[in-house]
C-alpha cells in the first residue's frame, strides 16, 4: 500500500491551545472586580451619610435633592455607586442619634401626639400616619404627615372650614405598584407650632395605598389604634 505523503500530525497540549493572556489585557480580573465592589459600597457609604447631613438640614424628604447634591460635593458621577433612599434615611437615623438624642427622642414623640390628637379629628376619614414621624427622622419643624381618605377631597376641605382652619393647598404624585402614577391634593396648615400635611386619596387606595419613597413598598402607615399603642410603648400617650 502506498504510503501517504506529508507530515505527520502530532498531538499539541490543550495548555498550549489556549491563548496566552497577558497581565495588562484590559479585563478585570477577578481580584480587580472584587476592588471596585468595595470601593463602591465605600462610595455609598460616604455618600449616604453625606446625603443624611443636607437631609438634616433641608427636611427629611427630599431624599433626591439631597442625594444629587451630595454626590456634586463630593465628585461622585457614577450612579451605580449611589445609595437608595432607604440606605440614606438609615444614615439619617444613624445622624440624628449622635445629635441629643434624647431631644431628638422627645421631639418625636411629641410630633406623634400631635398626630394623633389630628388623627382624631379626622376620624371620619380612616386617617394614617405616614411620612418622616413614623420613620422617625421627622424634627419639630417638618411636621406631620396624615393621609385621608374620602369620596372627594372637598369633603376634607369643609371639615376644614367647619374648624376654621386656614389651609394651603399643593398636588403631590403618588407612585403606585405597576409603576401607575397619580396626582392628590395635600392641604398644608399649621396646628400650634406643628405643620401639618394632610393627603386625601380616594377609598380604594386604603387597600391599595402608594409606594413609600423610601421602601418602594406599599405605605400602609399606622391608625388611631396603632399609634396609640406605639406612643404607650415609649410613653403615655395623650
Amino acid at each position: 500500500m502506498p504510503r501517504r505523503s506529508g507530515t505527520k500530525a502530532t498531538a499539541t497540549p490543550a495548555s498550549a491551545r489556549r491563548p496566552k493572556r497577558h497581565a495588562n489585557t484590559g479585563v478585570p480580573t477577578r481580584r480587580d472586580n472584587a476592588d471596585l465592589r468595595a470601593r463602591c459600597r465605600a462610595q455609598r457609604r460616604q455618600l449616604a451619610y453625606e446625603s443624611a447631613r443636607i437631609l438634616a438640614d433641608q427636611g427629611p424628604s427630599e431624599f433626591d435633592r439631597a442625594r444629587r447634591k451630595a454626590a456634586a460635593r463630593l465628585g461622585m458621577t457614577d450612579k451605580r455607586c449611589w445609595p437608595d433612599n432607604g440606605e440614606i434615611n438609615d444614615a439619617l437615623l444613624e445622624h440624628q442619634a449622635l445629635f441629643e438624642p434624647e431631644e431628638r427622642a422627645q421631639d418625636l414623640a411629641d410630633l406623634r401626639r400631635h398626630a394623633l390628637r389630628a388623627m382624631r379629628e379626622f376620624e371620619d376619614f380612616r386617617p394614617r400616619l405616614i411620612g418622616a414621624a413614623l420613620r422617625g427622622t421627622a424634627t419639630l419643624e417638618h411636621g406631620v404627615e396624615l393621609r385621608l381618605f374620602a369620596d372627594s377631597p372637598e369633603e376634607v376641605l369643609m371639615e376644614l372650614m367647619e374648624r376654621r382652619i386656614p389651609w394651603q393647598q399643593r398636588d403631590e404624585a403618588q407612585r403606585f405598584s405597576g409603576g401607575n402614577v397619580q396626582t392628590h391634593p395635600v392641604f398644608e396648615f399649621v396646628a400650634g407650632d406643628v405643620p401639618m400635611a394632610l393627603q386625601v386619596l380616594p377609598w380604594r387606595a386604603l387597600r391599595q395605598p402608594p409606594l413609600d419613597p423610601v421602601s418602594d413598598r406599599p405605605e400602609r402607615g399606622l391608625g388611631v389604634d396603632e399609634l396609640s399603642a406605639l406612643l404607650s410603648e415609649g410613653a403615655a400617650a395623650p
